[in-house]
């Protein structure tokens, strides 16, 4: 029998934008515990601090005592680099895995112009708050791949589960859906053969899929968890606006107000998403489980009544779980919310 978890939401948001830098959107959430105590959380943002114009997002992070109430640190964590063409506008969705030599590694998406594919880039520090780039791609597929999660592996190796495609020889159908690679020394990853889930299989993932966290056995349990975020998509007929990342029409210079109002109304017209469970044996074969977090519709008060995406999660010990996520309510603002399994049932 599979470990399933049973998500509760927690009241009110972790974090929400309170200055320059993540006033208009604050997403992607990746939450770690901090070797002094207590937690860090990182997270996607944008505001009208950005460091150079058109610069479309980078890495903001947190820290809280008791992983409810947070206070954000000053600066940036990571920010694009505009010499670097893979990188040149926005960097998203970090997860982070402890290293050797007391040290940490970030996995990121990372964005270029809206004509090049996003991949997966790095970076490493020793204390969670100065963060150095790693020269080249970690991740690279034929098509856009992002919204990365490591896990550690038994046999030493890492894993990455992400959003994409995997490069297929001649001119098959492009599938896309959650895919994973390995690595043996956290550097060089190899893509495994299919796809963990594939799109498109049932109404509430027609969008496309954004982040998958695999949750390994633990305690002793033989099977694995998975929380993973899909978009429905739009009903028939209905006008999308394209997001300004992946619009090679767009004017990416300005005011951070008219890219982030251009891409809140991409999200807002693109449908809803939500977070799902699924299981295996392996890591490897996923059979999909349960809806875990929706809200409840555009016509809603929740504070992720449209969007729950993007999720991250940490064990707090004794089976239990809390889940970090993007949440948009009706009014298209972006906030991060948690919360707590009740522990697992077989």
């Amino acid at each position: 029998m599979p470990v399933t978890h049973h998500w509760l939401k927690e009241p009110g948001p972790r974090l929400q934008g309170s200055r320059d830098l993540d006033s208009l959107k604050c997403q992607a959430p990746c939450i770690v515990r901090n070797p002094s105590g207590g937690f860090r959380l990182f997270y996607t943002a944008v505001g009208p601090g950005k460091p150079f114009p058109v610069c479309q997002g980078y890495i903001l992070s947190a820290v809280s005592e008791d992983g409810l109430s947070f206070q954000t640190e000053p600066g940036i964590r990571l920010a694009p680099r505009p010499e670097l063409p893979h990188m040149s506008l926005r960097i998203l969705a970090p997860t982070v895995t402890r290293i050797n030599n007391g040290r940490w590694r970030m996995y990121f998406e990372s964005r270029g112009s809206a004509d090049r594919p996003t991949v997966i880039c790095s970076a490493v520090s020793h204390d969670l708050l100065s963060w150095e780039l790693e020269d080249g791609i970690r991740l690279q597929g034929p098509t856009r791949t992002g919204g990365p999660r490591f896990s550690s592996l038994p046999d030493g190796r890492g894993r990455l589960y992400c959003f994409g495609q995997v490069p297929t020889p001649g001119d098959q159908p492009i599938t896309k859906g959650v895919i994973s690679a390995v690595t043996d020394d956290g550097l060089h990853f190899t893509f495994e053969p299919g796809y963990r889930i594939k799109e498109s299989q049932t109404t509430y993932d027609s969008g496309g899929f954004s982040a998958a966290e695999a949750i390994p056995p633990q305690g002793g349990q033989d099977s694995w968890s998975m929380v993973y975020s899909a978009w429905q998509d739009v009903p028939p007929g209905t006008k999308v606006p394209p997001h300004p990342c992946h619009d090679v029409n767009a004017v990416t210079s300005g005011s951070s107000e008219n890219f982030a109002a251009a891409s809140i109304a991409t999200d807002m017209a693109g449908y809803r998403s939500r977070i799902f469970m699924a299981y295996s044996a392996d890591g490897l074969v996923w059979n999909r489980g349960e809806c875990a977090i929706e809200g409840d519709g555009y016509h809603g008060n929740d504070l992720d009544a449209v969007h729950a995406e993007d999720m991250s999660v940490i064990h707090l010990g004794a089976g239990k779980y809390r889940m970090y996520y993007a949440a948009c309510d009706q009014g298209g603002n972006w906030r991060i919310a948690s919360a707590i399994s009740n522990g697992p049932a077989t």
